[in-house]
C-alpha cells in the first residue's frame, strides 16, 4: 500500500464532491480492486469517507470535513506546511503545487511565516538543480563535465546521493562511477548535466566521513591577524563571530582567525582591497605583497598573464 496514493486520493477527495472509483483508478494507474482497499484504509485510520452505489453514487468525505479535525493538531499542521517553504526557496517548480494541496487538506491558505532565498543575485543555476534532484529521487545515473579548483575539466559519471547546503553555496554528495568513490562536487562546477537511463541501488552512507569537496587534502590550517579598515564593518559582522575580532576607538578591527592556507585564503583577503592589512604571520603578509606588487606590473603593462 503506497502512502503516496493514499495521500492522492484524500486530495481528490477534498477537491472534489463526489469521485467514483474508476476515476480513482485511471488517475492512479491502478486497478479499481485496489482503489476499493485503499478507501477500507483511509476508513480504518478514522477519515469519514463512505461509498454509496446507484445513479449519483460514488465515494466522497463527511461533508465539511478536513483533516484537522481527523489527525493532526495545529501545530502539527503549520510545521507540516512550513517544510514546503524550504522547496520554494530553492525553486523547486513542484512546490507551489504541492503547498496548493497541503493547503486544502488542512483547510488553511499555507504558512507564511518565514521566506528564504538560497538562489544567488545574478545568473541562477536551476536547470542544473532541477536534473540533479530528478536524477537524486529516481535513482539514475548522470553525466556531467566537471571543472577542479586547478581548472582542469573532466567528464564525470555519478550516482547522485543528496543535494547539500553549506557554507552560503551548493553541493552534490555523490558516487563517482568514473574515479569509483565517494565524492563532493560543488554545484557552481557542475557544467552540461545528462541523466542517464541507467539506474543504481546505492544509499546515502550515514556517519562516514565525506571527502573534501576539492578532491584535495585539506590545507593545512594558518592563523591569521587582520586589521580592517571601518569601512568594512558590515563584513566583519557577517564574516566573523564575536570572539574572533576586536573594535577599536577608531572603528577599525583586529581580527585574528583560522583558515586553510591555500589560493582561497589569498583570494579572500584581496577581496577587502585597501581596506585590510594582514599583521601576521609574515610569510602571508609577504605573499599578498608579492602578488600586489605583479598585479602593479601587470596594469603598469609591465607583464602579461
Amino acid at each position: 500500500m503506497s502512502v503516496n496514493r493514499l495521500f492522492e486520493i484524500m486530495y481528490m477527495l477534498l477537491d472534489r464532491q463526489n469521485v467514483i472509483a474508476k476515476q480513482l483508478a485511471e488517475r492512479l494507474e491502478v486497478s479499481v480492486r485496489t482503489v476499493y482497499r485503499d478507501i477500507e484504509a483511509l476508513s480504518a485510520s478514522g477519515i469519514p469517507v463512505y461509498m454509496s452505489r446507484g445513479r449519483g453514487g460514488g465515494i466522497r468525505l463527511l461533508d465539511g470535513f478536513v483533516l484537522d479535525k481527523s489527525m493532526l493538531s495545529a501545530r502539527e499542521q503549520s510545521e507540516i506546511l512550513s517544510a514546503p517553504q524550504g522547496l520554494k526557496a530553492i525553486r523547486d517548480p513542484d512546490a507551489a503545487a504541492l503547498l496548493t494541496k497541503l493547503g486544502a487538506l488542512f483547510g488553511s491558505r499555507g504558512a507564511h511565516w518565514v521566506e528564504v532565498d538560497f538562489s544567488h543575485w545574478g545568473n541562477r543555476r536551476e536547470d542544473v538543480f532541477a536534473l540533479l534532484k530528478t536524477a537524486t529521487l529516481q535513482r539514475r545515473t548522470v553525466v556531467f563535465e566537471y571543472v577542479g579548483t586547478s581548472g582542469e575539466k573532466s567528464v564525470r559519471e555519478a550516482e547522485p546521493l543528496q543535494l547539500w547546503f553549506k557554507n552560503r553555496s551548493w553541493y552534490l554528495k555523490a558516487y563517482c562511477r568514473t574515479r569509483q568513490a565517494y565524492r563532493i562536487f560543488k554545484l557552481s562546477r557542475i557544467k552540461n548535466v545528462r541523466v542517464t537511463s541507467r539506474t543504481f541501488e546505492r544509499r546515502l552512507r550515514d556517519g562516514a566521513p565525506w571527502p573534501n569537496p576539492d578532491e584535495s587534502r585539506p590545507a593545512p590550517g594558518v592563523r591569521l591577524t587582520l586589521r580592517l579598515h571601518p569601512s568594512v564593518a558590515h563584513r566583519v559582522y557577517d564574516e566573523f563571530d564575536e570572539s574572533e575580532y576586536v573594535r577599536h576607538e577608531d572603528g577599525s578591527f583586529t581580527v585574528t582567525v583560522t583558515f586553510p592556507e591555500n589560493e582561497w585564503v589569498y583570494g579572500y583577503v584581496l577581496s577587502f582591497g585597501d581596506r585590510a592589512e594582514v599583521i601576521a604571520p609574515r610569510h602571508v603578509r609577504d605573499n599578498i605583497r608579492a602578488r600586489l606588487e605583479n598585479m602593479l606590473r601587470i596594469y603598469r603593462g609591465n607583464e602579461t598573464l
